[in-house]
Parts: structure tokens; sequence; C-alpha cells
């Protein structure tokens, strides 16, 4: 048996090596855990214990099963799935990965997470592709990472730091890296090692007297000032977006925020209802910085469109934490697009962490309109038949394909039958024809059904926001209809989220 065949049997992948290197890529090991006494945990009986296997595939669609203590169950990544995105955020953040290993234990090793001996076996496979680093898909604690690098020796980086390095590399405003900054600053604040073996402790002659203080507390004393003036500068931020939001608020334009698991199509469907052109990438996180532009809806309404950074996965609560400045839009917003990608087995998973995150946010109450994108991706005949259900102006779940535009008008109509601000009636209208601006307001922000002219007076019937209906006060004909009692080509009638 050769020697790659052996490490096949032990779990190891390693990846076939080209014959040309490319050069400014570091080359990354992967290692993988799956702790099967994390996994028994929860509601899970005896007796469902041992049909755990076969149900397993359903059990993970199913995101409202409830725990013993009233809260709905998350499901969870299995290992496999779980490395299969580690190898994703490698590959976004530069890295080559040229080989794997997925380690199933019961519980984790306190000193090295997964034992000195595996360890050894590890290092010896990242050491015949001349890995430059190992990617642990777990967070490592201080001493474990230290411990670890002892026995590879090469770096050592976990998944909380290299979803950071990400955030680094595709940060482009100065709020964004801001933002990066408190979040990385607070990651290694206890990673310190304090790597100066020599101490400043007081001395007994002249020139020995020190200031008292470790290497380690000296570089602990720099890093908790430098958050202090990275915060203090987030809250000018906070400031500056309060009062742009406040001057958003003054005007009736309601805010829809899209949400989602990171790579669901959001900056693609995005791109498609604004032609914005902001950068859409299938690697993760390439989003970080907000955008908001204006969407005219089919009442000729206007709504605000934002565009927001992708979830994940165990995402770092410091991550949360430093965006929060950025997902304050989520917030405020009137109504959240929660995207998901129907091409994903993973999608109810993926859902479930968004959920996660937007409690965090406090943002789990808002009206919400679900959107499943890429139905491109899909066998055409189950994407026909999602489609058409979709088309039902009760469905509680909209189906469209941000690519190829399928969609769109079925997924503006239903935002505009769900937000509340500026609301829009039906009126009929004597406007004289001298009054040329307020006619044209209404042929730029009202739909009309009916137009007459007849002794220098135009008859008008149509549907008008709010807004509008105020400058045009003393024109309105009496008794105007509210549109909730009116047929409304194309929207949902009730009005009511999903």
């Amino acid at each position: 048996m050769s020697s790659e065949e052996a490490r096949s049997r032990r779990g190891v992948s390693l990846a076939s090596q080209p014959a040309l290197e490319e050069p400014g890529r570091e080359r990354s090991f992967l290692v993988g855990i799956d702790l099967r006494a994390r996994r028994s945990k929860g509601t899970v009986t005896p007796q469902a214990a041992a049909a755990r296997d076969a149900t397993e595939f359903q059990s993970r669609k199913s995101t409202t099963t409830a725990k013993s203590n009233g809260k709905p169950a998350i499901p969870e990544f299995d290992a496999e799935e779980s490395l299969a995105e580690l190898r994703s955020l490698a590959e976004s953040a530069g890295s080559k990965v040229i080989g794997e290993l997925l380690q199933r234990r019961d519980r984790a090793e306190p000193a090295t997470l997964i034992g000195a001996g595996k360890l050894e076996e590890i290092a010896g496979a990242a050491a015949s592709v001349n890995a430059d680093l190992l990617l642990f898909d777990h967070d490592l604690t201080p001493s474990q990472q230290r411990n670890i690098e002892k026995i590879v020796h090469r770096r050592v980086i976990d998944r909380t730091q290299l979803i950071l390095d990400i955030f680094a590399r595709h940060a482009r405003t100065r709020e964004g890296q801001l933002q990066v900054e408190l979040a990385q600053l607070q990651y290694l604040l206890p990673r310190l090692a304090g790597r100066g073996v020599e101490m400043s402790q007081l001395g007994g002659g002249i020139g020995t007297r020190g200031p008292g203080e470790t290497q380690l507390e000296t570089d602990r004393r720099k890093i908790y000032r430098r958050i202090r003036h990275v915060e203090e500068q987030l809250e000018n931020v906070r400031r500056i977006r309060a009062q742009q939001r406040q001057r958003r608020e003054s005007a009736p334009v309601a805010t829809v925020a899209l949400v989602g698991y990171t790579n669901a199509g959001k900056s693609t469907l995005f791109n498609a209802l604004t032609k914005a052109g902001v950068l859409a990438s299938p690697k993760m996180f390439a989003t970080l910085d907000p955008t908001i532009r204006g969407v005219d809806l089919p009442s000729k309404r206007k709504v605000l469109l934002s565009d927001t950074v992708g979830f994940l996965r165990n995402l770092p609560h410091t991550l949360v934490s430093a965006f929060r400045a950025t997902l304050e839009e989520v917030q405020r917003a009137s109504l959240i697009l929660h995207v998901s990608d129907a091409s994903s087995r993973l999608s109810a998973e993926q859902d479930a962490q968004v959920e996660i995150v937007l409690k965090e946010l406090e943002a789990d109450t808002k009206p919400r309109l679900r959107v499943m994108n890429k139905v491109d991706l899909l066998d055409e005949e189950v994407a026909t038949r999602l489609l058409a259900d979709s088309a039902n102006d009760q469905a509680r779940v909209l189906y469209v394909s941000a690519v190829e535009g399928t969609g769109l008008d079925r997924l503006l109509a239903r935002i505009d039958a769900m937000i509340e601000q500026d609301p829009v009636t039906r009126m009929r209208l004597r406007v004289p024809q001298e009054e040329g601006k307020l006619l044209a307001l209404l042929e730029a922000r009202a739909r009309i059904y009916s137009r007459t002219y007849r002794d220098g007076v135009v008859d008008l019937e149509a549907d008008a926001p709010e807004s509008v209906v105020r400058k045009m006060r003393e024109f309105v004909v009496p008794d105007p209809v509210p549109l909730s009692s009116v047929e409304k080509p194309d929207t949902d009638k009730t009005g009511k989220g999903c």
C-alpha cells in the first residue's frame, strides 16, 4: 500500500499538485473536526437516536421543531458540509487548498483540540505537500493555537481569523476598514503572548528603573488605546448615518433591506432591481460596504433598497458588533427581503443561521418577504412549477432568478403591496390645463387609468401616493376610494407579509 493510499484511508485528502505553482498564493491544508458528543446534545430522545441517521436529511430541513425550552431547534451543518464551506472561505481569501483532513471525535482535546497523535499525522501530510499554513474549521483558544503550532511547525489559523482576513481584504470604504480593524483588535487582545522576554522591572541602579510592566502589558495598553480610538471614529460614523437616515425618514420613502446567507445572490438581485452595478462575485463576503439605491415600484412609489453584508454560520460576535453601524439599515428597514439560494441543499440550515443574526440585531419581528433566488440553476421542470406556484398572490415564498430577470416583476409588485409608507389611494381629479407642473407630477408619480380633456380642464382617475394627493387636494373630486377596496393589478391584495 502506498503512503498516499494510507493517508486516504485515514481521512487525509491531498489535492493533485499542478506542474507550475501559482505565484503569490499561500498553500493551505484544511483540518475539520466532527464532535459526535456535541451533535448528540439537544432534543433527540434515546428512542429517536437509533433512527437519527435515517432521518437526518428530513430533520435538517425542519426549522420549526421546538426544543424543551420552547425555542426553535437550529439545524446544524454536518462536518463534510462545514469543511466544504471552509474550503470556499479559504479560496475567497486567496489561498490554494492542497489538502484536507476530517477527524471524528467524541469530544475536543483541551490542549490541542484533536490530540497530539493526530497532529503528528497532519504535520507529515502538510509537509509532504509543502503547505504554508493549517486552517482549522473550529475556533481555537490562544493556548490551543500555540500548542498546535509547536507540533506542526507551521502557521495555524482558525475559522474566525480566516473570516476576519477576508473582511479585511474586501473592505473598501473607510467605514468598512474601521469595522474590520475593531473586530481584529478584539480578536487579537486575548491572544497576545508577550513575545519580548525582557522585563521592564524596577532596577537597583542608575538608569535601570523601568516602567514596571511587561511587554505583554505594554502591548495590551496600546491595543486598548487603539480600540477606544476606532470606537470613537465608528461612533462618528453612526452619528452621520443617523443624520442621513433622519433626512431620508423625513420624506415618505420606505427602506427595503436585502439580507441572507453569504453568496445567496443578494448583490446580483440588487443590481437587477436597481441597475446599480455593484460588485457581484461568487466569492464569499464580496459585499461588505452597504449600498443604497432607489427603486420605482409598479404604483410609481419609490423605495430605497439596501444591500448588506452576507451572514454566515457561527459568524464571530465581534464582527456582528463591529458591523452594527452598517446593519442598522436592517434594524430600521420597513421591509426585509430574506434572500436564499434555491439551488443549495443547505438552504434550510443557512436560513436558520440568518434567523440567529436577525434575532441578535432585534430585527426578527419586522415584516419580511422570503425570496428564493437562483431558480435558473434548478431542473427546468422544477423551476417552472415553483415559478407558477409563486405567481399566486397568496404565495408565502417568491422564486426568482436575478441573473435571468425571471420573477422580478412579481417581486416588485409584492413589495409594493407590503409597503405601508405613503399609502396609495384611488382618486378622481379635475385639473385645469394651465396647471402643467401638477399634471407632470401626476404623470411621473401616479398610475393614470383615464384622462379626458374638456373646456380647458383635464378629468383624471388615478392611483396616487398620499404625498401626491396632498399637493392635489384642491383639485380632488370628493369621495376618494381607498386602494385596498379597489382591484389593484398584479399585486398582493392582502398587503400582509409572509
